[in-house]
């Protein structure tokens, strides 16, 4: 017994016993983001964010892919998604309504409508 499963489901827990990780998954749920726009919308160090980001990776909830500069993520598609879709679903249904969740959602719709080269720059700013 090689005790993958278990590794991979302990990896999945710990990744959503957070509730800034939460967070970010809820907000994947509407695209792809930068590192920068899910900075922008936590109102947290890009550091702190990225730790985070590197949980969620690490547990397989979600993608990424480097552009020039930026790190963008989304959750997982296709063969990678079967694992964590029963999470990702069950997520959806219990934090739909979630007054918080509404509210990130809100400033996600905002943050996209900023080019990422702007945002890095105003958060470069206010260090």
């Amino acid at each position: 017994m090689n005790g993958e499963p278990m590794r991979m489901a302990l990896r999945v827990t710990k990744a959503l016993a957070d509730l800034q990780r939460v967070r970010i998954l809820m907000m994947l749920r509407q695209g792809e983001l930068c590192v920068c726009q899910i900075v922008e919308v936590l109102g947290l160090a890009a550091s702190t964010v990225s730790k985070h980001l590197s949980v969620l990776d690490g547990a397989g909830l979600v993608d990424s892919r480097k552009e020039g500069r930026w790190m963008y993520y989304r959750l997982p598609g296709g063969v990678s998604e079967r694992p964590v879709r029963p999470v990702l679903k069950w997520l959806d249904e219990v934090l739909v309504k979630d007054e918080a969740i509404q509210q990130d959602a809100k400033r996600v719709k905002a943050v996209v409508a900023c080019k990422p080269e702007r945002l890095c720059r105003r958060q470069r700013e206010r260090q």
